[in-house]
């Protein structure tokens, strides 16, 4: 027996079955879209804390799984053994945004398509997805919700805080209120008129009124 006969049935021919030339478009093509990927996601982050690391990971996740899949899709023992040991990975970084889900799963997916071969669909796919999700976040940052919060002394500064901040914005919603013996908390949803915030300096110089704070928020409340 020789060298050649022990690593003749699977060795060396699975050497003489890789394709470079293959390899590479793919790699490439996986490059391009995972770039692609990466300035959709940074357009479309609207967030508190933007975070490269996760951008970068988008790009680095479309490369990985095209490697992958190029591997396992010519060898179905190596595919057998590449799922019992990506079975025990756990992934424990947090989703900071629901989105993020999203462009997750989409990263994954345009490794997928592009290692089984599928270029034209993951190019396809990539332009409407990302076409998809900035109109969708061009549109949510136009209608931008903020939250606002004062405190008032008396009832009588309630209603007059009521009063002009109906006056000087687009829509606004009671969220909560509380009463004490330090005075009224009140909470409400407002959506700004021209991204206008000079109703809040007015707001604070109506007599009874001690605090008032207006932030940004992505439009879930938890009461």
């Amino acid at each position: 027996m020789t060298f050649n006969d022990v690593f003749k049935s699977s060795f060396l021919e699975g050497v003489t079955e890789f394709s470079a030339v293959d390899t590479l478009i793919g790699m490439l093509f996986a490059l391009v879209i995972g770039l692609f990927i990466f300035v959709v996601y940074k357009k479309t982050f609207n967030g508190v804390m933007y975070s490269t690391g996760f951008a970068m990971t988008l790009v680095g996740l479309s490369l990985v799984t095209t490697l992958v899949i190029m591997a396992v899709t010519s060898n179905v023992v190596l595919s057998l053994g590449m799922v019992g040991a990506l079975s025990i990975v756990r992934f424990r970084a947090a989703i900071k945004e629901p989105v993020e889900i999203v462009y997750l799963f989409w990263a994954i997916a345009v490794g997928i398509v592009i290692g089984a071969g599928m270029i034209p669909l993951a190019v396809i796919g990539s332009v409407i997805i990302g076409v998809i999700l900035i109109l969708f976040a061009n549109r949510r940052i136009h209608d931008n919700p903020y939250i606002l919060i004062f405190n008032c002394r008396d009832e009588k500064a309630e209603e007059s805080a009521i009063h002009l901040t109906g006056s000087g914005v687009e829509r606004f919603v009671v969220k909560s209120k509380t009463v004490n013996g330090a005075g009224i908390e009140v909470t409400a949803e407002v959506r700004l008129k021209d991204a206008g915030t000079s109703f809040v300096n007015r707001l604070n110089d109506i007599e009874g009124v001690n605090e008032v704070t207006l932030v940004s928020y992505n439009g879930e409340y938890m009461s």
